[in-house]
């Protein structure tokens, strides 16, 4: 909506001048004559190049940040502070100026009349759906502090589960980036040496030390072959993702992974279950709860099958029923749902799954650096016997030629 700058009299001939976003500028003029304004001057605002917030919305929003605000505004409102007087308290202690600037926005929209669960829907990059649809139950049923301090819960369980998935990936990585540079290295600037010298005895290299050298040559004269070849696979392989087809295929593939798919899929099973329990402990209707989970479950197969599961309470079916027919849920949630549905106590059901499946995936990220070790060794152990005999094979040769 554009933006106009305005001069206008009242009745009494005072000047008072201000900005204003409107459709168009007859609408600013209405607007200024219902305030009882005669208008002077109207002229639309042209959008700066570079908003003075635009460094402010490149700003990364950490979860600890979103866990920091929850459980301020919880604690006030608590105390029986007026949410706007919480949201200025907050506003004042707020490091990030992106969340800042969102809540200065978010306390004039509460100032303008407007519901604090649609004032946070206007920041989508900040606050999920999730977020806001917990909010709006939490206004309904007078409740915003419990929902304030479940949603941090919420938070802190996302993060710690990342935190530990990303503790448990470091360590091959680190060794696989290490192997890597070291290959990058011998190739580049001592296999090179050894083609020299052996050129000079006009004698034959090893295989090892051939294939080395080769990769080197190819390396250097065609390496923007190379690059270009990458950027293509990769932007091919970013493209075909971002697409309904590809993210099913992608999603599909992590889940059948050895080892690492059962982690994702109890990952997002847990995810699953807790958003689904907490919803329905919020007083959420269950169509909106699995439409907020199908949004956030974070797996387009899981994802369908609870779009299927929400078919069928549509149809005044059950929902155990397509969650075992999709086989993406175990026996063990399956049969947790339907005794939920027969007591009327889902979220206690599903809070029991999501609990029970949070110290599975801790115990796996404890024991994943064992499961992926035999893969890791015979991956490092093949590329260093490789390197071992391109650069050993060569030294034994001249030891023998020199004789």
């Amino acid at each position: 909506m554009p933006s106009y700058r305005y001069k206008a009299r009242n009745s009494e001939g005072s000047l008072s001048e201000g900005i204003t976003d409107s459709r168009s500028k007859e609408a600013v003029a209405d607007q200024l004559g219902s305030q009882g304004l005669i208008p002077v001057f109207i002229e639309e605002q042209q959008p700066p190049l570079i908003e003075p917030d635009f460094f402010a919305k490149l700003t990364h929003i950490k979860s600890q940040d979103l866990i920091l605000f929850s459980r301020q505004m919880a604690t006030l409102i608590n105390a029986g502070i007026p949410i706007i007087q919480s949201l200025t308290t907050i506003e004042k202690q707020t490091g990030n100026p992106r969340l800042k600037k969102a809540i200065t926005d978010i306390r004039q929209d509460l100032e303008s009349g407007m519901a604090l669960s649609a004032a946070l829907e206007k920041h989508p990059g900040i606050f999920s759906k999730l977020y806001v649809s917990m909010i709006q139950a939490g206004e309904t049923g007078g409740i915003l502090d419990n929902i304030l301090n479940r949603l941090a819960l919420l938070n802190e369980q996302e993060a710690e589960t990342r935190a530990r998935v990303k503790a448990a990936v470091r360590y091959p990585i680190l060794v696989i980036t290490a192997i890597c540079a070291a290959f990058a290295f011998l190739v580049t600037f001592v296999i090179p040496k050894f083609a020299a010298v052996f050129a000079q005895f006009k004698t034959e290299l090893p295989f090892p030390t051939r294939v080395l050298i080769n990769i080197n040559y190819v390396v250097q004269h065609y390496w923007f072959f190379i690059l270009g070849g990458i950027a293509l696979i990769v932007g091919g392989v970013i493209w075909y993702v971002r697409t309904e087809k590809g993210r099913w295929t992608w999603d599909l593939v992590k889940l059948k992974l050895p080892v690492l798919g059962i982690l994702f899929q109890k990952v997002a099973l847990s995810r699953f279950s807790r958003i689904v329990g907490a919803l329905q402990k919020s007083g959420v209707s269950m169509m909106l709860t699995l439409e907020i989970a199908s949004y956030t479950v974070g797996n387009v197969v899981i994802a369908r099958a609870v779009d299927s599961m929400r078919d069928s309470l549509r149809e005044g079916k059950g929902l155990h029923g397509p969650m075992e027919a999709s086989g993406m849920f175990p026996p063990l949630i399956v049969q947790m749902m339907a005794v939920g549905e027969e007591t009327g106590d889902i979220d206690l059901m599903l809070n029991k799954v999501a609990d029970y499946y949070d110290v599975d995936v801790e115990y796996m990220l404890k024991t994943l650096s064992t499961m992926i070790e035999p893969v890791l060794l015979v991956f490092i152990g093949g590329m260093v016997l490789f390197l071992a005999l391109g650069i050993f094979l060569p030294m034994w040769n001249l030891m023998n030629l020199f004789k």
